[in-house]
C-alpha cells in the first residue's frame, strides 16, 4: 500500500547516495527506501513510532536507523541537498 509520505521514485534517487553503505553479512530484511518511508509516514501524521502502519518495517528499526541517521548528521545532510535543490529551481524561474 502506498502512502502520501512514501518516496517517489525521482526523490529516492536524490536521497539514496546520502545514506550510509555499511558492510553486512546478510542481506536486509528492510530496503532504506521502506525504513524511510517509515520515518516519513511517522513524521508526517505526527503518530507515536509504535502505531506505524503493519505494511511499513517495525517500529524499533525505524525508530533505531531514524536516531543513528539523526546523531549520524545524515538527515541533515539531505534537508541540505533537498534545500539546495529547491533553491537551484527557484533561480531557473
Amino acid at each position: 500500500m502506498a502512502y502520501s509520505s512514501d518516496l517517489s521514485d525521482k526523490e529516492w534517487k536524490i536521497i539514496e547516495p546520502l545514506l550510509p553503505v555499511k558492510k553486512r553479512t546478510r542481506p536486509p530484511k528492510w530496503s532504506k527506501r521502506q525504513i524511510l518511508d517509515g520515518v516519513f509516514y511517522q513524521l508526517k501524521n505526527g503518530c507515536n513510532w509504535s502505531d506505524l502502519p503493519r505494511d511499513l518495517p517495525p517500529y524499533s528499526t525505524v525508530y533505531w536507523h531514524y536516531k543513528q541517521w539523526r546523531n549520524d548528521g545524515i538527515l541533515e545532510k539531505i534537508l541540505e541537498k533537498l534545500h539546495e535543490l529547491v533553491r537551484e529551481k527557484a533561480k531557473k524561474t
